[in-house]
């Protein structure tokens, strides 16, 4: 794995001053697996202080913990002294901590294959967990007492099914028990933001699926979801079975939405509410709702819903996302449809994302139609014969507005 030359001039620069310094946690367990990764944490036995003033350019995110965000050629690396943590109180953080070794550092990490150490230096791991047996062995397993280290932060139930998801190990039994026994103690320790950071991460790895059908083995997706209470396991992998063939630039809320099959939009925009996502997610949540129910609409659809359906950005995704939950062969003729429809109205497609219609208002003010209701109205139908006629001129369009009711007498 290529090494970071900034991340190695930190330990050396630590190490000139006379203080040890390892690369830390997840990016040691992907050296030793062969998975490429660029994610380094930095700890030391040198202070926090002491790290502010051996480096210019410093931001200090978690002082109190001893964490020190050190910025080197614009790449940013967290460099935390070595802790042990004390006191949990709330299920998330300790209430204090003490300033410790390497060794007792390790201890107070969540999972064996991510309790490792590693010294650029020396070209040599450090470990006092056992994470390279576990990781040879393909198990996640608690580092120490499994209660006491979800007591300490409960999200670490969520994060061991994600690791166990994405390298494809196993939860190592006392492990699973634990994560089994604590399920409903979720919330209120853990933020919701926390959650969705693991379920992106999941998404990120093309994991989600399997993680969340373990997630409902555990009891953990009923804490998360309550309407999902009761659902049996075979039905939670129907529901999730298309999203295996979801696009990879589906949004993460794409594959939660086939959990709750019969929900409204209005239920939709809760889950997007508790989520607390983004304005671009709900967006796009509202449009697919719209979109299925348009390709499901039992009556003709006009030319000119096409083609402003077409003209929206995310329409190509929810194509796809639609398609995925039909067979392999009506997915075929579904798209080729669309593709050939997408073809045949590209003209007003175009004409439509650039916001340039082909009868405008001066047109109508040639021939003496006055700005107001009347005219948007005119306007409006002109855009809609342009488009189901593919008319491109704006003479016969104003022909055929002509022969109206809706044309001023």
């Amino acid at each position: 794995m290529e090494e970071h030359p900034q991340a190695r001039h930190i330990v050396e620069t630590l190490a000139k001053a006379g203080f040890i310094a390892y690369y830390a946690g997840g990016w040691v367990r992907d050296l030793l697996i062969n998975h490429p990764s660029d994610d380094i944490d930095i700890a030391t036995n040198a202070p926090p202080e002491t790290v502010q003033a051996l480096f210019p350019h410093t931001v200090p995110v978690g002082i109190a913990f001893g964490i020190v965000i050190v910025i080197i050629e614009g790449h940013q690396y967290e460099v935390a002294t070595f802790r042990q943590d004390l006191d949990y109180k709330d299920g998330r953080r300790p209430s204090r901590i003490e300033f410790t070794t390497a060794i007792e550092d390790a201890k107070r990490r969540d999972f064996t294959i991510n309790g490792m150490f590693y010294d650029p230096l020396k070209d040599e791991v450090l470990d006092y967990v056992n994470g390279k047996a576990d990781l040879e062995a393909k198990i996640i397993r608690a580092i120490g007492n499994p209660h006491e280290r979800i007591k300490e932060d409960r999200l670490r139930m969520i994060r061991a099914i994600r690791l166990a998801c994405r390298f494809n190990f196993h939860i190592e039994e006392a492990t699973a028990q634990a994560i089994a026994d604590h399920a409903k103690e979720l919330f209120p320790a853990v933020a919701i933001e926390r959650i969705w950071q693991e379920f992106t991460k999941g998404h990120n790895f093309g994991k989600l699926r399997p993680m969340l059908i373990h997630l409902h083995e555990f009891g953990l997706l009923e804490s998360i979801f309550p309407s999902v209470q009761n659902t049996p396991l075979k039905e939670i992998e129907k529901r999730l079975a298309p999203i295996k063939d979801y696009p990879a630039k589906a949004p993460v809320i794409a594959s939660l939405l086939p959990l709750f099959p019969d929900s409204s939009l209005e239920d939709q925009l809760e889950l997007c509410k508790k989520l607390k996502l983004s304005n671009i997610d709900r967006q796009f949540v509202t449009f697919l709702f719209h979109a299925k129910e348009l390709v499901h609409l039992n009556r003709p659809v006009e030319k000119v819903e096409w083609a402003y359906f077409y003209a929206n950005s995310f329409s190509s995704l929810c194509l796809q996302i639609i398609s995925s939950h039909f067979d392999a062969r009506h997915r075929i003729a579904f798209l080729h449809e669309h593709e050939e429809q997408i073809d045949s109205l590209q003209k007003s497609i175009e004409r439509i994302k650039n916001r340039d219609p082909i009868v405008k208002s001066d047109h109508l003010l040639e021939i003496g139609i006055q700005p107001g209701v009347a005219m948007g109205i005119l306007l409006k139908e002109a855009d809609r014969i342009a488009i189901n006629e593919q008319l491109h001129e704006v003479a016969p369009i104003i022909e055929r507005l002509k022969t109206l009711p809706i044309w001023p007498k």
